[in-house]
């Protein structure tokens, strides 16, 4: 399944169904539900309580994904309601059936406080049209105001319908370290940053179980972006050092419960894994940078096939992190030039340091997770 990585196994020889649910564990079930792009799917699941259910992540908004909740509400909880629902992050795969769940069963939301509040921004934003901030970053690095109009005129893919309720207007606070009792297990609340601002990870010692969201998935890598909204942001450093968090926290013998692709073993090796790739990429930049760039011009280096439409967004804010990590470590220097930022690397010995066949093999593009 991913031949890039043999220190991975899979448990599981089949993912369940839609509006199916598999216990992989004592008392947890995994969940799939549909998505409306190439990545067609995303990952849920149910904590049994003694008096009811913790649903985890939500899936997307829309009629489909209701209508396989409630094929799971009649089929697979034995009676029990569900009794709070935790979002890991704010990405509306994760986030757009919040409102429905809790208000259909009168259950808390859980979640950390930037993702929250983020969650809220967005969904403003989602309604909003654009903006001088907005058009002034993607033009510094180097995206035509033509092109930023014909995004503009394109619809979402998550524009709500009549019937999704915004996310709920009160949540219960989740912050790293604490502890969720769910049944007889305690589950630690482990917080990652870089894909989102305080992304929520569950781990019970005692199942040996990490429900992990987006901070760890095993073939696709995650989103790691600088946004407009925060343009001089650096999520990529942040995301480094979750990864050598969660290496510190975790046995390499957790079974791991991702948002995407399939539960795993080997968390030690594909977190090493995850911090090499982004580095690999770092080099390539920096290797490239010795004479000035735009931002725009180095997707190809990072990405095997052409980005087009709201994958070149989330490439060139991918780019761009790599870039504002590799300025923050003194490798790469900005300029403004006509309105354009240009990259250059600091220290002219670099392509000296490249390691041979490291990066023969750019990622595909990204996906929005």
């Amino acid at each position: 399944m991913n031949a890039s990585n043999p220190d991975l196994t899979y448990p599981f020889p089949e993912a369940p169904e839609f509006g199916t649910a598999l216990e992989v564990a004592p008392g947890v079930y995994w969940l799939r539900m549909p998505l409306p792009m190439s990545l067609n799917h995303i990952n849920l699941y149910l904590i049994e309580g003694n008096k009811g259910w913790t649903i985890v992540d939500t899936g997307i908004r829309g009629p489909e994904t209701r209508d396989y909740w409630h094929t799971i509400f009649d089929t697979a909880l034995g009676g029990k309601p569900v009794t709070q629902v935790l979002c890991t992050h704010m990405h509306p795969d994760h986030t757009g059936q919040a409102g429905f769940l809790t208000n259909h069963w009168h259950a808390p939301l859980l979640m950390s406080h930037g993702e929250y509040y983020q969650t809220r921004v967005m969904n403003v934003m989602m309604r909003e049209g654009g903006n001088w901030q907005m058009s002034e970053y993607f033009e510094r690095a180097g995206i035509s105001q033509e092109f930023l109009q014909q995004l503009a005129d394109t619809r979402s893919n998550f524009t709500p319908d009549e019937e999704d309720l915004p996310i709920p207007s009160s949540y219960i606070r989740l912050m790293d370290g604490d502890d969720v009792q769910i049944g007889g297990n305690t589950w630690k609340v482990i917080v990652g940053a870089g894909h989102s601002p305080e992304h929520v990870c569950l781990y019970c010692e005692k199942l040996n179980v990490i429900l992990s969201g987006d901070q760890i998935l095993p073939i696709i890598t995650s989103n790691v972006s600088v946004h407009p909204t925060e343009p001089f942001g650096n999520p990529l450093k942040v995301w480094l050092d979750s990864h050598e968090k969660f290496k510190a926290a975790l046995p390499d013998d957790v079974l791991v419960l991702p948002a995407h692709n399939e539960p795993f073993y080997g968390v030690q090796s594909r977190l090493q894994e995850l911090i090499d790739h982004h580095e690999d990429r770092m080099l390539i930049l920096e290797e490239t940078c010795v004479e000035p760039q735009v931002a725009i011009d180095l997707l190809p280096l990072l990405f095997k096939r052409k980005l087009e439409g709201h994958s070149m967004f989330m490439g060139l804010g991918e780019c761009v992190a790599h870039l504002h990590c590799l300025m923050s470590r003194r490798r790469i220097e900005r300029t403004l030039q006509d309105n354009r930022y240009y990259y250059r690397s600091i220290d002219p010995t670099l392509t000296e340091r490249a390691t041979p066949g490291r990066h023969e093999e750019p990622d595909d593009a990204p996906i929005m997770i």
